[in-house]
């Protein structure tokens, strides 16, 4: 079983949803991925908050187990983002961003973390990203996430990191972006050819795509009957399927062990978007993730035709 070392944004965000709102609820793409990572493996967060951090949220996430050595407190604001998703619940609309200390955030890692076997990259920038790489001693496996901000701001940055990492997570529109192309295939396979053994293009409630080994495997999301809020969906699924990965070995020439990962992601991801920020995740246990995971798996079995007589 390897540990994992997250590096990312920890937030206060405010969402407004047609199944109602919060206000500046914790938040931020480390603090997702953290909260469903470390139901399977030990978790180390490595992220910058203001001086007005909540203590209770820092309490909560010492209570799930999330390691906050590297949780570091700087002067001024934490940051903060405002969204709202319209009906259909598929893209959030930015009302307001406001980085403040995000906006100097440096990671410098300790020791201990500069040797951690399995490294998270979460969406910051891509400069920031390969700066934590360097630091790094030699993790056997090494996961990124992006967003089209960064891709469209630099991408030729993107494109030499990823020939550095193993595992990518990329949603479809960012995929067709990054790989410039129309089709989600073709996007897999070719960020794929960059570096990564391993692309996961994420594809909200239509499920997602594992791009492995010169395959590409089809996986739906699994269905909620309703949705209250995708904030950190797609951080929870990441941390889903590196959790899971990670407590197997990590080993990513196992296609099983790959879908099984996906598979867990999914169902991680199903918990968050039935709650506000990350509530459902705050109660969450591994036996009620272990029984959803069944109930994925029938939803993915089916006999074979029968054989006429």
């Amino acid at each position: 079983m390897d540990s994992i070392l997250v590096v990312g944004s920890v937030a206060l965000d405010s969402v407004k949803t047609p199944e109602g709102e919060s206000v500046e609820a914790l938040g931020g793409s480390a603090v997702y991925f953290s909260l469903s990572a470390k139901q399977f493996v030990p978790v180390g967060l490595v992220g910058v908050v203001g001086e007005d951090f909540p203590d209770a949220h820092r309490k909560l996430l010492s209570s799930r187990g999330v390691d906050l050595t590297g949780l570091k407190t700087a002067k001024g604001k934490t940051f903060r983002w405002a969204g709202r998703f319209s009906k259909a619940m598929d893209k959030a609309k930015t009302l307001d961003t406001q980085l403040n200390v995000f906006s100097t955030f440096k990671p410098e890692l300790t020791k201990e973390q500069r040797e951690a076997p399995v490294l998270f990259l979460a969406n910051i920038d891509p400069d920031l990203q390969w700066d934590v790489l360097a630091q790094m001693k030699k993790p056997r496996v090494v996961a990124c996430d992006t967003m089209n901000f960064w891709i469209g701001l630099k991408r030729p940055a993107i494109r030499e990191l990823l020939s550095r990492v193993d595992v990518l997570f990329v949603n479809e529109e960012e995929a067709q972006k990054l790989a410039r192309t129309t089709n989600n295939i073709r996007a897999a396979l070719t960020l794929s050819a960059w570096g990564p053994r391993v692309v996961i293009l994420k594809k909200g409630e239509h499920g997602a795509l594992l791009c492995a080994g010169g395959q590409v495997f089809p996986f739906p999301a699994f269905p909620v009957k309703t949705v209250k809020d995708p904030t950190g969906a797609g951080d929870t699924f990441a941390g889903g399927f590196m959790g899971s990965l990670a407590e197997s070995g990590g080993d990513l020439k196992d296609v099983g062990a790959l879908k099984r990962a996906l598979a867990t992601g999914m169902v991680m991801a199903s918990f968050t978007v039935s709650e506000f920020s990350t509530k459902r995740l705050e109660t969450l246990n591994r036996s009620e993730i272990e029984r959803r995971a069944g109930e994925y798996r029938e939803l993915l079995s089916f006999p074979a035709a029968a054989v006429p007589a």
